[in-house]
């Protein structure tokens, strides 16, 4: 499949932002003590979750065809996890609005606020994941595995994200957060890793044979059907070398998951000023590259076809 780079955004940014939500709203739901210092740090992490998430949905828009279409989307969510999705985005920032209402006016964040804007991360990842899921055709994406990786990428992206935050308030809760992070980094490295090997030990589905329904032993294809580009040849193939797949996979688990651990479990306090934010960086932009390897991976089964003659 041909990664749109919107979609990797969209993706990375926004689970991140689920993320900050889950690890932040934790405490409060489970009756934590809320001191002044605590809830202003709430509720800057409830204004990056939405600056986030803005950012996310402004840049779906770029790969749609026409975007001034876009609410329609949500027509189909009966049976549609896209449609489904486009409901859970605005449905969990208006949550997380509604948290940060509740702690401004309320100068407390009660837990069933917490409660519900948990279940509206954990919602919007099911549904994401499941898009792609949910396709069970494209078995590099038809297993469990995507949506708990989608979770845990995400968990561990929102806890690295809050243990920076906490360190620039100076809150005590920095060193817990960081060793979290480390953990879930480490956790979803092995799913990660995990769905690698899954997808190493696939054979293509069907056969040149099948595909036109000839029982010949020997079928020899001379051509594509095309003489020029068209939205088959484009779409579904990332037209990218070997060596440059194989750098994106090895850089998503150096930058997205290696590095971080060890800047978030290495650093020296009076460094961590630095290395903290360092770690965000670092996995956020193997998150990109993890995103971009999750589409390219796929064998979609029309490239039988459109790419079997030059």
């Amino acid at each position: 499949m041909r990664p749109a780079f919107s979609v990797l955004l969209l993706t990375t940014l926004v689970g991140c932002a689920q993320g900050l939500g889950v690890v932040v709203a934790l405490p409060a739901l489970f009756g934590a003590a809320q001191s002044a210092s605590w809830l202003a740090f709430c509720s800057l992490s409830l204004w990056i979750i939405l600056g986030l998430g803005v950012i996310g949905l402004a840049a779906s828009f770029g790969h749609l065809g026409r975007p001034e279409r876009a609410w329609r989307a949500a027509a189909m969510w009966r049976t549609s996890w896209l449609s489904r999705e486009v409901i859970a985005l605005p449905a969990f920032l208006g949550l997380t609005a509604l948290s940060l209402l509740g702690i401004q006016t309320l100068h407390d964040w009660p837990g069933l606020l917490a409660a519900v804007l948990i279940v509206g991360a954990l919602a919007l990842w099911v549904c994401t994941a499941m898009i792609y899921a949910g396709v069970r055709f494209l078995r590099e994406w038809a297993t469990p595995l995507t949506v708990l990786n989608f979770v845990l990428m995400g968990l561990a992206s929102g806890c690295l994200l809050a243990s920076v935050l906490a360190l620039w308030r100076l809150a005590p809760q920095a060193a817990i957060y960081a060793r979290a992070a480390a953990a879930l980094l480490g956790v979803a490295l092995v799913g990660r890793l995990a769905a690698l090997l899954r997808v190493r030990g696939l054979t293509p589905a069907g056969s040149m044979q099948s595909a036109i329904g000839v029982g010949s032993a020997v079928i020899r294809q001379t051509s594509k059907g095309f003489t020029a580009g068209a939205f088959n040849t484009r779409e579904f193939f990332h037209g990218r070398s070997a060596l440059w797949v194989t750098s994106a996979r090895w850089g998503f688990v150096v930058f997205g998951f290696v590095l971080p651990i060890l800047l978030l479990l290495l650093t020296p306090q009076p460094l961590r000023l630095v290395g903290w934010p360092l770690a965000l960086a670092s996995n956020l932009l193997g998150m990109l590259a993890e995103r971009w390897d999750f589409f390219a991976q796929v064998r979609h089964p029309q490239n039988r076809y459109y790419q079997a003659a030059l």
